[in-house]
């Protein structure tokens, strides 16, 4: 088992050894990029090691994305369904950061006791502000990642909803720290989105989903194509949980939502009947954010990250954005 200093304290010539013992030639140089919860940096390499970059054929990447992911979280068979689905994904020459290969032929390796994997850096920005030509694309984008989505589930990754077993427990753990005012109030509206979502999730299939699609997630190269990154949080889900992050508030009757569906509706059809469940999961995601800082709390950054967090605006306002949820239910 990883000591969780190690990872909190990662050793640069930890890293910088890893890169090179699986073949990259490095210059020395590293660079951390934000990530809560796992440990990422940029390697730049040796010219002898550049390569072709697969969302610009054209253009040479200097540099590899180095991964390290936090101990305990997701077993190794749990990381390989990520991986997997992503390079079924690129199969398709579907726009995504890929993965690459290590000397242990697999896209996983170890060193002291904590997985990591390294991809492809994807060059791009992020985008401010989304037009309807983006959604049209994103819509798109998001068919065709379904359509491979759809063809099976990933065995070893959670499912959203009711196969989430260890969420009563966690949300009995969390209410010994909601301030004592709004308690009541805030357990109340967690029952019924929790009761309620179960309750409709039973009505729908599910199918691997990126799972945490909200637009730091997503960048523009330089010939105006989308790459997504990020599918850490890859999970079986209901097509609908890919959609209503990418939308600034929950109006679904405006006109870049219907942009969005009718662009998906050109590769794939979209199911209107989950629309019901767009307030359920926003209401979901807000109790199991609170839930991972929570179990977060004892990593030196999250303190500095969250300095709001535990005190009584935290819980009043997050229990005013449930009520406005469950009031419905």
């Amino acid at each position: 088992m990883a000591d969780k200093n190690n990872f909190y304290n990662l050793d640069p010539n930890l890293i910088l050894h890893t890169a090179e013992k699986n073949g990259f030639n490095v210059t020395g140089e590293l660079i951390q990029l934000n990530s809560y919860e796992n440990r990422v940096f940029d390697i730049k390499l040796e010219k002898s090691s550049w390569h072709f970059s697969s969302n610009n054929p054209d253009e040479q990447n200097t540099s590899i994305i180095a991964k390290f992911y936090r101990p305990n979280r997701w077993s190794l068979e749990t990381i390989l369904d990520e991986h997997q689905f992503i390079q079924e994904l690129k199969s398709e020459s579907i726009e995504v950061a890929g993965t690459l290969k290590l000397k242990n032929n697999s896209s996983v390796d170890t060193a002291d006791g904590i997985h990591f994997t390294f991809f492809e850096k994807v060059r791009g920005r992020l985008i401010q502000e989304l037009s309807e030509q983006h959604f049209k694309k994103l819509g798109r984008w998001l068919a065709r990642l379904h359509n491979v989505g759809s063809k099976k589930t990933a065995e070893h990754r959670a499912y959203i909803g009711p196969t989430n077993d260890n969420k009563w427990e966690q949300l009995e753990k969390m209410l010994s720290q909601v301030s004592p005012e709004v308690v009541g109030r805030y357990e109340e509206s967690a029952v019924k989105i929790f009761e309620a979502l179960d309750d409709q999730l039973n009505n729908f299939n599910f199918i691997r989903l990126h799972g945490d699609l909200h637009r730091g997630n997503i960048l523009e190269d330089s010939s105006g194509e989308f790459v997504m990154v990020d599918f850490d949080d890859m999970i079986n889900g209901p097509e609908v949980q890919d959609f209503w992050m990418l939308m600034p508030n929950a109006d679904t009757d405006s006109p870049e939502f219907n942009c969005l569906i009718e662009s998906y509706s050109e590769l794939r059809e979209f199911p209107y009947e989950q629309l019901e469940l767009i307030p359920l999961l926003r209401g979901y995601r807000i109790l199991t954010y609170a839930m991972w800082i929570m179990n977060r709390w004892t990593d030196p950054s999250f303190p500095r990250l969250f300095p709001d967090y535990g005190s009584y605006s935290y819980w009043a306002e997050e229990t005013e954005n449930l009520e406005k949820i469950s009031y419905k239910f």
